[in-house]
């Protein structure tokens, strides 16, 4: 069960109202975000190295899975690209590391696990379980792991069926070509029962339904339902086309997704261009419901430098994202209310928007997770993914927990850039958003 935010001191009620209200009349610019109010974590993983050293171990997605039984010893379950996934407890200590499948022959892609999401109470042939549903990448397919707390060795399992197939690829060569299963969205239809996964395609605009389904043994396979492709070029108000700018061949992709299980509403990060909103079954139309700030801005791509130089600014972006839009989060509240929480890569924010489309899922606010006074962890940049929850997790979060990505954690060890995770009491995150 989700709760409510807490009842706040007035004093400091009063102080973060402020705060916000000087961010949000502050001007959309790069400068004015830096107004934003500033959250420390609590805790951070240890960092992930993406050198043959490290495992080639690169920090991407995490996902919030609560013991019922006893919240204190719930887990946070984590994409490492080609190191697989980690699993940490609420102390951000490493539980178990379970390492991607092998490249299947000399000179093809080896397992890469993108993003995360849970599944709970899946109908398997042994009995329902709570699932971990990760994108693998490097040979584009889903794998999934049973969750089991106290299993010794554990607590993941792998049971994928055997005979899961390939989301987008026809083949091991194309499978190469990495524009594999990326970006991943679990949900459960309310009025049947029925467990889904949403799969983005790799540079490409691709979206695929694939339906969970149980398999003999215990194991879990998935068959595809339809796909739908997002727009790769967008008409401006000037009548002009516009395409993100790109390396040639490359598609403006989706990574962060999430889907409001209340609604069956699919929220989807298309990175260069905004936020869309859709059916999570894939049927209907999308709609472009808050855009970039880059958004309409023409680039060139330097053959040299392997980067975009950007022409003028038309004017025609939004206010609150800049490129990429990444993680995406769910944080719902038990009265229906709640925020669409997005990761703005390109300045280091978060920014909050209403849950209920009745209220034009508009701009509530914005924060920074910031580093700890007196040497504690260190804050969050160029975040590429985040899970939230809104339930009590013993002593430590009592209100809950925000894990995001951080892109650069410190200390780095000489030239190895390194990346990991931060845990923030969602507590402080509320105590912004609802001033």
């Amino acid at each position: 069960m989700e709760i409510s935010s807490r009842t706040r001191a007035a004093s400091a009620g009063l102080a973060l109202a402020l705060a916000v209200l000087t961010a949000l009349t502050a001007a959309p610019t790069a400068g004015a975000d830096a107004a934003l109010p500033g959250i420390a974590p609590r805790a951070e993983t240890p960092a992930l190295y993406d050198d043959e050293a490290g495992g080639n171990a690169d920090a991407d997605d995490p996902a919030i899975w609560r013991n019922p039984a006893a919240p204190e010893r719930s887990l946070v379950i984590a994409t490492a690209k080609e190191g697989g996934l980690r699993v940490y407890d609420l102390d951000a200590r490493e539980v178990q590391s379970v390492p991607a499948p092998a490249a299947p022959g000399p000179g093809d892609a080896p397992g890469r696990f993108n993003n995360v999401d849970l599944v709970h109470g899946l109908g398997l042939s042994s009995g329902r379980a709570d699932v971990a549903v990760t994108s693998d990448r490097g040979s584009d397919r889903l794998r999934i792991y049973r969750v089991d707390r106290d299993r010794p060795g554990g607590p993941l399992t792998d049971v994928t069926d055997p005979a899961a197939p390939r989301v987008f690829s026809a083949s091991q060569h194309e499978v190469n070509e990495q524009r594999t299963a990326y970006g991943l969205a679990t949900w459960t239809d309310r009025a049947t029962g029925r467990s889904y996964a949403v799969v983005s395609r790799r540079e490409r605009t691709a979206l695929a339904l694939l339906e969970l389904a149980a398999a003999p043994g215990g194991k879990v396979g998935y068959r595809k339902v339809r796909t739908l492709d997002l727009p790769a070029s967008f008409r401006l108000p000037d009548g002009s086309s516009w395409s993100p700018c790109a390396e040639p061949g490359e598609g403006p992709q989706v990574e962060g997704m999430v889907v409001d299980p209340a609604s069956g509403t699919l929220f989807a990060g298309q990175e260069d261009v905004g936020i869309w909103r859709l059916r999570a079954d894939l049927t209907g139309t999308p709609r472009l419901q808050e855009k970039v700030r880059e958004y309409g801005v023409p680039g060139t791509y330097d053959e040299q430098t392997e980067e975009c130089v950007p022409g003028a600014d038309p004017g025609y972006g939004g206010t609150r994202l800049s490129a990429d839009v990444e993680g995406l989060a769910l944080l719902t509240e038990r009265d229906g209310d709640g925020y669409l929480l997005a990761s703005s890569q390109g300045d280091d924010t978060f920014a909050a928007f209403d849950r209920e489309a009745s209220d034009g899922h508009e701009y509530e606010g914005g924060f920074r997770v910031t580093a700890a006074p007196g040497g504690g962890p260190d804050g969050s940049e160029e975040c590429d993914g985040a899970a939230v929850l809104n339930a009590p997790l013993g002593r430590k979060y009592p209100h809950g927990l925000l894990v995001v990505q951080d892109g650069h954690a410190t200390p780095e060890d000489g030239e190895r850039g390194a990346t990991g995770f931060k845990f923030v009491d969602l507590g402080d995150v509320l105590d912004v958003l609802d001033s």
